[in-house]
């Protein structure tokens, strides 16, 4: 590894998603709003708050449903920190990419992980087991991206049109839902979902290999004929 080469793990390919610009617009204003003694990488952390309230909420929503809203909250607290963690370090030009790059997608792992163990522990039997079963699902989708970064330099987080907060926003959702309507539905629909994610984790695999793939062939192409 050469320590000295410019490190790309802090510049995302640009997103691709409903709300990208939306959000990109509301980061750039907000940004140099922030307490001089806030840093990024106090930011980064409090994702372990996060997936620990996750956590709890599951457990004390068995009692009591409404306890949903704690893990709404919490979603929208992470999406808050994890907006601005990275972009506090680049106004400021106070920054440590490469510590920023490897805990914060490590914490994106772990509050992943909390979402589900949360909705695990609001269910019982069987679908708890398919919440389980969604985690290296899910998971997989990050090695993609992780992957395909180190194989092309290029870091993407937006899959199939969605990214990170849509996936936020349509949990939320979800939890909005549960609380009116109870968990019936959830439970109709949940053994569809490992399914459905499998197929487009696999769609996703096939299109980044397939561009991996071109990349290796032009490069294979370009050793042939030069002299």
């Amino acid at each position: 590894m050469n320590p000295d080469k410019p490190f790309q793990g802090d510049k995302k390919l640009p997103l691709r998603s409903p709300l990208a610009k939306v959000e990109r617009r509301l980061i750039d204003a907000c940004v140099p709003s922030f307490p001089r003694w806030i840093e990024g990488y106090h930011l980064t952390l409090t994702t372990v708050l996060w997936s620990a309230g996750l956590i709890v909420s599951g457990y004390l929503a068995r009692q009591d449903i409404h306890w949903l809203w704690l893990a709404s909250v919490m979603l929208f607290l992470q999406w808050f920190t994890d907006s601005f963690d990275g972009a506090l370090g680049r106004y400021r030009d106070t920054g440590i990419p490469k510590w920023g790059f490897y805990m914060d997608h490590f914490l994106d792992f772990v509050f992943m992980s909390s979402i589900l163990m949360g909705y695990a522990l609001l269910f019982d039997g069987l679908h708890r087991i398919l919440f389980l079963v969604l985690v290296p699902i899910f998971g997989a989708f990050m090695v993609n991206s992780y992957l395909s970064f180190a194989a092309t330099s290029e870091f993407k987080i937006t899959f199939l049109g969605m990214g990170p907060t849509e996936v936020r926003l349509l949990i939320i959702v979800l939890n909005t839902l549960i609380i009116l309507f109870g968990t019936k539905f959830v439970e109709i629909a949940l053994p569809f979902l490992p399914v459905a994610s499998f197929i487009a984790l696999a769609a996703v695999v096939y299109r980044t290999q397939k561009y991996i793939w071109r990349i290796d062939m032009e490069d294979k192409q370009k050793r042939s004929t030069s002299p």
